[in-house]
């Protein structure tokens, strides 16, 4: 059995926050808010894992109520989901991730996120694509209030 999942994340971004992004720590002035470390890349991805398997989402594995996830580091999130998929029979074939944002420019740090995200959901490199686009000055990504992520994912059982 082949299925597909599609995540979606976006947060605000605030001053006071370190902006984290697939892992990897970007210098920027502002950060993403959220109730962990608000990484909008790995929030998608989990959530594209979750929903292949149809084992829910983010906020019901891991509740923005629950003070255990204050502060949490999204990778660690990841390797949980990542375990609780192939409990379930699940093994994930890869991830197609795209994220959206203006500024900073990501094309530097793409290859960390990249190699992060293989290895917390322990795929092989050449399994993981991560790409950056703008949305050329247009919407909430574009004006610059936020950062948003897509990713798509292939599981088999």
């Amino acid at each position: 059995m082949i299925r597909i999942g599609h995540g979606y994340d976006v947060h605000r971004l605030a001053e006071g926050r370190k902006l984290i992004l697939g892992g990897v720590e970007v210098p920027f002035g502002k950060g993403l808010l959220g109730h962990s470390d608000a990484d909008v890349l790995i929030h998608a991805v989990i959530d594209a894992l979750l929903g292949a398997a149809a084992l829910g989402d983010i906020g019901q594995l891991f509740p923005d109520n629950d003070e255990r996830y204050r502060d949490a580091d999204s990778i660690e999130l990841l390797r949980t989901a990542a375990k609780l998929l192939e409990r379930s029979g699940f093994s994930v074939c890869n991830l197609d991730c795209t994220i959206l944002c203006e500024r900073p420019k990501l094309m530097p740090y793409l290859p960390e996120m990249r190699k992060r995200l293989s290895q917390a959901a322990n795929l092989p490199l050449d399994a993981v694509s991560v790409k950056a686009t703008t949305e050329e000055g247009l919407g909430f990504t574009g004006e610059g209030f936020g950062i948003a992520a897509h990713a798509v994912c292939l599981v088999e059982r």
